[in-house]
């Protein structure tokens, strides 16, 4: 396993890349001029090689090519029947198209790591291969229990496996311990509830600087969601059949993310774009921030102050949704193949491995094992913050999705935009929202 380049330019691109939003064009691993050639060239391809297509959410030339470069070169040479070759296909959106496209072309990839929440939209589709089979010969339910029930939500249905944990994450509190101390805030003692969140982003909030910043584009539904079950109410049905984004208490916690900005002061007005905001933290320029904890790595290495990473704070209750990507295989690729992209997952969720991927990329290491591996105990002693999105899965719930998630999810986006740009009020966008959900829903509801 190769350790992630630990530079600013290149752990916050990192990020970016991973999370949507930037593009770029796909790749098959081709050697370039000067260059010697890569696995599964012409040059380098043993006689009856299995050849795996792997689509991987990011842009081309992004430093985490790099890491999932050296995973797959590690795989092929102690498997020296198949070449894995890793096709960088953009951001999570453009993934998920260029598989769609694929799979409606009888071309699809052999294995692919994309959004857990697109299972519902994949099993329409007739795309996805239940992984049962495979999990039964090799290590069963053994296997399956070892990943935290909170990333499993996103990867099973009806008591079927259809995809497998990898790169998951939960939205955690990264607050600046030094504006707290300036302030006069314990910096040991970040906000608990939303009274507290308000009272202290407003403390915190002084020319050049912001109380709080959380990001209203990319994943506005995330964040929406992780409010909203702070106050008890999620916002859809495990079966992805039925949504709930006008209950009262679902307008109040849109209200609040308003207030933020328009009653409190803290928090910028209008859009704070998803890319913006880890930098604006490492700058100094918000003092809190809700974002993924894949950033951890990156505000870990970059953060010219000392920091903190907590739960996200609570009305009724504490709760995030969980996020990120699980590797899926597919129908229609020959049963060799299936054995080799099986293979390949297994090699990739080793705890060992999750661990060290915790590690260099700041995502939760998604199997209970992989805090057991004595790299990742000595990681959380050293880096305590590691440990507190892995803590906060006690309060994680599956990440909004349901069937035809992508009209679903536009629906709610949309709505959102309004609301947090000061177009439309909460209740109305909401009502909005819901009957729009509803209609595309209504085919999965007779």
């Amino acid at each position: 396993m190769r350790t992630v380049v630990k530079s600013l330019f290149s752990v916050a691109m990192s990020l970016v890349l991973l999370t949507g939003c930037s593009s770029g064009t796909s790749t098959t691993g081709s050697s370039q001029p000067g260059q010697p050639a890569q696995p599964g060239t012409s040059e380098t391809k043993p006689a009856g090689n299995t050849e795996l297509s792997f689509f991987y959410p990011v842009a081309v030339g992004g430093p985490l090519t790099k890491i999932v470069d050296g995973m797959a070169e590690e795989f092929n040479k102690e498997n020296p029947g198949i070449t894995v070759k890793p096709v960088y296909t953009g951001s999570y959106q453009d993934t998920t198209t260029k598989i769609q496209a694929a799979v409606q072309g009888k071309t699809p990839p052999d294995v692919a790591v994309m959004l857990s929440t697109e299972l519902h939209t994949m099993m329409d589709m007739n795309a996805i291969l239940p992984l049962d089979e495979f999990i039964a010969k090799d290590g069963g339910n053994e296997y399956v229990k070892d990943f935290f029930p909170g990333f499993l939500a996103n990867s099973q249905v009806d008591g079927k496996t259809y995809s497998i944990p990898f790169q998951r994450s939960t939205i955690v509190l990264y607050y600046n311990k030094a504006a707290f101390k300036e302030v006069g805030l314990d910096p040991e003692k970040p906000p608990t509830t939303w009274d507290e969140m308000a009272e202290y982003a407003a403390k915190l909030t002084k020319d050049g600087r912001w109380g709080i910043e959380i990001p209203s584009s990319g994943f506005t539904y995330w964040m929406y969601q992780a409010l909203a079950l702070q106050n008890g109410k999620n916002l859809m049905t495990e079966d992805g059949k039925k949504v709930f984004f006008d209950t009262p208490e679902n307008v109040e916690a849109l209200q609040y993310w308003v207030d933020l900005a328009k009653k409190h002061k803290a928090m910028p007005e209008g859009v704070i774009e998803w890319a913006t905001v880890p930098s604006d933290f490492l700058e100094g320029k918000t003092a809190m921030m809700f974002h993924t904890t894949g950033n951890l790595t990156n505000v870990k290495n970059n953060a010219k102050f000392d920091f903190g990473v907590a739960f996200l704070p609570a009305k009724k209750n504490y709760g995030s949704p969980t996020g990120g990507g699980n590797f899926y295989m597919f129908k229609g690729t020959d049963e060799k193949k299936q054995e080799a992209a099986w293979k390949f997952i297994r090699f990739m969720t080793e705890p060992k491995r999750a661990a060290q991927w915790s590690i260099d990329t700041g995502y939760v290491a998604t199997r209970k094992s992989a805090y057991e591996e004595e790299i990742m105990k000595q990681y959380v002693k050293d880096f305590p913050a590691a440990a507190v999105a892995r803590d906060q899965l006690e309060y994680g719930h599956a990440e909004f999705s349901t069937h035809n998630n992508g009209k679903v999810t536009k629906a709610l986006n949309d709505n959102l935009q309004a609301v947090l740009t000061g177009k439309a009020d909460a209740a109305a966008a909401l009502k909005k929202a819901q009957e729009e959900a509803d209609k595309v829903l209504a085919s999965f509801n007779k």
